[in-house]
């Protein structure tokens, strides 16, 4: 079965800044603060991106945050039914866990790792 990519995230020490210079430059606008995993982002300084579409109604939900003990990178989540086995999939085929399960205060739970050549990926999910 395939899985969509669903959420993107942009996150560094400075989030109010990055919100500032996103949003001036593609004109988003953000809803801050918004519900996070205490491991994602600082809960006060998360802001999801309102949903922008294209003329065909595609689009994926976004956020910008962090603080200051949060290291500077941008990710992708990917949708999958269960966090914990998306993760132990990726663990087994070469991939290393970064951090997950995590639950936010919403119920998503979401999970990081990285690929075989390093790159951070996520996974989101209910379970």
């Amino acid at each position: 079965m395939s899985h969509p990519v669903v959420h993107f995230e942009v996150v560094g020490k400075d989030p109010a800044r990055l919100r500032k210079y996103f949003g001036e430059l593609f004109g988003w606008e953000f809803d801050v603060p918004s519900p996070v995993a205490q491991e994602v982002s600082e809960p006060d300084s998360y802001g999801f991106v309102d949903l922008i579409t294209t003329p065909d109604g595609s689009g994926i939900r976004g956020g910008i945050g962090g603080g200051a003990e949060y290291e500077s990178h941008a990710i992708f989540y990917v949708g999958v039914s269960n966090v914990e086995a998306a993760l132990q999939q990726a663990e087994a085929l070469g991939g290393k866990r970064v951090m997950g399960p995590a639950t936010s205060p919403r119920g998503l739970v979401v999970g990081h790792f990285t690929d075989p050549e390093g790159t951070l990926i996520g996974v989101a999910g209910t379970a």
